[in-house]
């Protein structure tokens, strides 16, 4: 391989995994935002993947570093780092195929998770005094007021204590008042669904540009062994 062909991978290399860096760290600022922002954080807790900004977070995080080490390597054409980057890199596909798999064989147990804790949600909300567990009952009412939903199956949840979040329209405050009829687990599974289809399709594209990272990494540690260069 001639130094222009050696020149050229390595260029590209660099590009990509800069490209996958940039991707990373946009993953994991907009998994802060998402975390900053939501308003269901407190209500989902069993099992936390289900909630996107924290796997947002964690799988940008990883990202970041180890596309770090791949853009490292390439520039300074060090072995050391390219293997290293190599072997994270393909584990870090492992997990992220191991991830998929598991969202998409344990869907109905997650749903099930999913129920639990917003049951949960609710009976601390209902059983609970004015100014306790604050943050859930606020979490609630912001989901109920925003998706126009009541319980978690419906307004019967509440057993006779229905808040004035699940209102329809004002006057809210009297005593015969229209409440909305649909639960709010459809609707939040579905918002959740959604999130992870436009998650999906970026985990996807990042997963061809490592997948590319990946087979260019090899002729360039071939070559760098070949000429005996790398290992400082």
């Amino acid at each position: 391989m001639d130094r222009s062909c050696v020149n050229c991978l390595k260029n590209l290399m660099v590009f990509l995994n800069f490209l996958c860096w940039l991707c990373g760290a946009f993953v994991v600022a907009f998994g802060i935002f998402q975390s900053i922002h939501s308003k269901f954080a407190s209500l989902v807790t069993t099992f936390w993947p289900i909630f996107p900004a924290n796997t947002l977070v964690v799988t940008g995080a990883i990202v970041t570093c180890v596309c770090y080490l791949g853009v490292l390597g390439a520039m300074k054409e060090n072995r050391w780092l390219l293997i290293s980057f190599f072997v994270l890199l393909f584990i870090l596909m492992l997990i992220e195929l191991a991830m998929a798999c598991v969202f998409l064989v344990y869907s109905r147990v997650i749903d099930s998770y999913f129920e639990k804790d917003l049951r949960q949600s609710l009976e601390i909300y209902r059983q609970s005094g004015p100014g306790e567990n604050q943050t859930i009952k606020d979490d609630f009412d912001a989901v109920q007021h925003l998706f126009q939903c009541c319980g978690v199956h419906g307004e019967v949840d509440w057993m006779g204590h229905v808040p004035i979040s699940c209102c329809v329209q004002d006057p809210c405050h009297s005593l015969i008042h229209t409440n909305w009829p649909e639960g709010c687990l459809i609707k939040l599974r579905d918002w959740f669904a959604g999130n992870y289809r436009s998650t999906g399709a970026g985990v996807v594209t990042l997963f061809i540009i490592q997948f590319i990272c990946l087979c260019f990494t090899i002729p360039l540690f071939c070559h760098f062994g070949r000429n005996g260069l790398g290992y400082l």
